[in-house]
C-alpha cells in the first residue's frame, strides 16, 4: 500500500447534518496524495453510516469507530495514532475545506524545513505578506504584542507528523487544549504563517465552545500562560515581556467584564481567580495595553 503524504483527519460525533459536505470538501481537494481518517466518537446518529457510504466508494477513506465517546481532544489524539502520512492535518467534521487548502500549506512547510507546522487563519495576516516564518520570539511578540495567534483551532494546522507525536499530541485541558499546545510548542519552535481563509469554519449551536464548561476551560488555561510569561522558557525578554504582561492583564479584566455584561457571573469571577496573578502582579502590570499590527512580523528578507 502507498503511503499517503498527508493524513487528513477528522473526528466526528454526532454530525450527520455536514459530514458529507465536510468529506467531499476533502475529496475536491487539487492536492490528492492524502488519505482521509474519519475517527467517530460514538455518535448516535447516521454520522458513521454517512462516513462508511463515502469510505465504500474511495479506497483513501478509513472510518473508526470509538467504542465509547472520548471527547474532543482525546479523540483528535487517538485519531493521530493511525497517521500514515509525513504531514497531518486535523479537519472538523462540520467544516468545508477550500480545494486549494491542502496544497498550499503542503507546499509551504515543504519549502520551509525549518518550520514544524503551518497555520491559517479566517481573515488576513497582519504585518506583512504569507507565507512568513515566526521564530518563537516572533509568535510570542504577535500573540501578545500584535493581533493574535494562539486563539486558531486545530484545523488551522498542517503538522509534521513526527513533531506532533513528539510533542504528545494535544495535552487535555477541554476546549483550551489547543490555546495551551500553540502556547507551548511556539516557545520552542518556529511556525510558518501560510495563506489565509484555506477553509470554511461553520458556526452553530451543537458547538462545544459554545457551552459554559468551556469559558472556564479557557478560564482555567489562564494560569498556564501567566505562568509561561514568568518562566525561563518564555522567549520574551525586557520591555517586550513587561508590555507582554500588562496586555495580558488586561486582556483577563476585558474578559471578566465581557461575562459580567451578559450576566454570565460565573464566568466572570473564575476569569478573576483562576487567572492566579496575584495582588502584586494586579497592581504592577493593570495599564493600558499598547498593540500594533506589526508586532511579530519577520524583518525584510528574513
Amino acid at each position: 500500500m502507498t503511503t499517503p503524504a498527508v493524513s487528513v483527519l477528522m473526528t466526528s460525533y454526532n454530525r450527520e447534518d455536514y459530514i458529507a459536505e465536510s468529506i467531499e470538501s476533502v475529496l475536491g481537494q487539487t492536492y490528492t496524495d492524502f488519505e482521509l481518517i474519519v475517527c467517530d466518537d460514538a455518535s448516535r446518529d447516521r454520522t458513521v453510516e454517512i462516513a462508511q457510504c463515502y469510505a465504500r466508494r474511495d479506497t483513501r477513506i478509513r472510518v473508526i469507530v470509538n467504542d465509547r465517546n472520548l471527547g474532543d481532544y482525546p479523540n483528535r489524539n487517538h485519531a493521530a495514532r493511525f497517521v500514515r502520512g509525513q504531514y497531518m492535518k486535523f479537519h472538523d467534521s462540520d467544516d468545508v475545506m477550500y480545494p486549494h487548502c491542502l496544497e498550499l500549506m503542503v507546499s509551504a512547510l515543504d519549502a520551509e524545513p525549518r518550520a514544524d507546522f503551518a497555520l491559517s487563519a479566517h481573515r488576513a495576516w497582519s504585518g506583512g505578506a504569507s507565507p512568513m516564518l515566526l521564530t518563537p520570539s516572533l509568535a510570542y511578540e504577535r500573540e501578545f504584542l500584535g493581533t493574535g495567534l494562539f486563539h486558531l483551532g486545530p484545523a488551522s494546522a498542517l503538522f509534521r507528523s513526527a513533531f506532533f507525536h513528539d510533542r504528545g499530541g494535544f495535552g487535555l485541558a477541554g476546549a483550551a487544549s489547543d490555546y495551551l499546545f500553540w502556547l507551548r510548542a511556539c516557545a520552542r519552535v518556529n511556525v510558518v504563517l501560510v495563506q489565509t481563509d484555506l477553509f470554511y469554519y461553520r458556526v452553530h449551536d451543537g458547538q462545544e465552545l459554545s457551552s459554559p464548561v468551556s469559558a472556564l476551560d479557557y478560564a482555567r488555561s489562564k494560569a498556564q500562560t501567566w505562568a509561561m510569561l514568568n518562566s525561563d522558557e518564555c522567549p520574551l525578554a525586557g520591555a517586550r515581556l513587561e508590555q507582554a504582561k500588562r496586555n495580558f492583564v488586561f486582556t483577563i479584566v476585558r474578559d471578566a467584564y465581557y461575562h459580567a455584561r451578559r450576566s454570565r457571573y460565573r464566568e466572570a469571577v473564575a476569569v478573576l481567580r483562576e487567572a492566579a496573578i496575584g495582588p502584586s502582579g494586579w497592581i504592577h502590570y493593570l495599564r493600558r495595553p499598547s498593540r500594533t499590527t506589526t508586532a511579530g512580523t519577520p524583518a525584510p528578507g528574513r
